[in-house]
């Protein structure tokens, strides 16, 4: 079962990376990099109860970290940036 699990998540990834080389915009893009991220995240879990080895959960759990900070920090670097093709308006409180 565990292993179907497995199968699964690597069809998936599959079609998430080609919707991250197809997306229209840059946030498609980043939605897309930020599935495939938790995707891996989840085949190593998978991949670490099939292997026996639950120290593996320890680097999953790391490496969902460096997804987030990642996506936060792209998110950061282009919220002023013009050739995104987002409309950025500043708040006026």
């Amino acid at each position: 079962m565990f292993v179907a699990a497995a199968l699964a998540l690597l069809a998936t990834m599959i079609l998430t990376i080609v919707r991250a080389l197809s997306g229209p915009t840059l946030y498609d893009r980043l939605l897309a990099a930020n599935s495939f991220g938790t995707k891996i995240v989840l085949f190593i879990a998978v991949y670490g109860f099939l292997a026996g080895r639950p120290d593996f959960l320890d680097i999953a759990l790391v490496y969902t970290l460096i997804n987030f900070v990642g996506t936060v920090a792209v998110l950061k670097f282009y919220e002023y940036d013009d050739s995104v093709g987002g409309d950025y308006q500043e708040d006026d409180y």
